[in-house]
């Protein structure tokens, strides 16, 4: 065999096994954030502790599950409105939020905003006097 021939196997080889190291992190990568993302639906902690604020929050008829995520994320009552969604589809409440206005508190876990939002603490929101 030429000292050409040689190198380029080399070469070849050296490229390949590149690959599939970059192929085996890659995936090793994509799974601890897939099992970190799965973790944090069944265990996201409230986004503070002790007494926290509290945020009003109004639910509409017309609102999807992507929407009430949207407005409790924008208000600071979660952090991730798509581990929102998926925590409302895999919980007893989902398709069970009732429209209305909710005082919602960022001391608050999602199950605990999806129990009072499914219509269990509903109030009207208070007028400017």
């Amino acid at each position: 065999m030429s000292a050409s021939k040689i190198v380029m196997r080399l070469v070849s080889i050296s490229f390949s096994a590149l690959v599939f190291i970059l192929t085996v992190y890659g995936l090793y990568q994509l799974g601890l954030h897939a099992y970190d993302y799965g973790y944090r639906i069944f265990t996201e902690p409230a986004v503070t502790t002790g007494e926290g604020s509290d945020k009003l929050v109004q639910v509409k008829k017309s609102m999807s599950d992507t929407d009430i995520g949207q407005i409790l994320e924008e208000k600071g009552l979660i952090r991730d409105k798509w581990l929102f969604v998926f925590q409302l589809k895999l919980s007893q409440y989902s398709g069970k939020l009732v429209p209305g206005y909710y005082t919602l508190n960022t001391s608050m876990t999602a199950q605990e905003m999806m129990q009072v939002m499914s219509g269990e603490e509903a109030e009207e929101p208070e007028e400017d006097k």
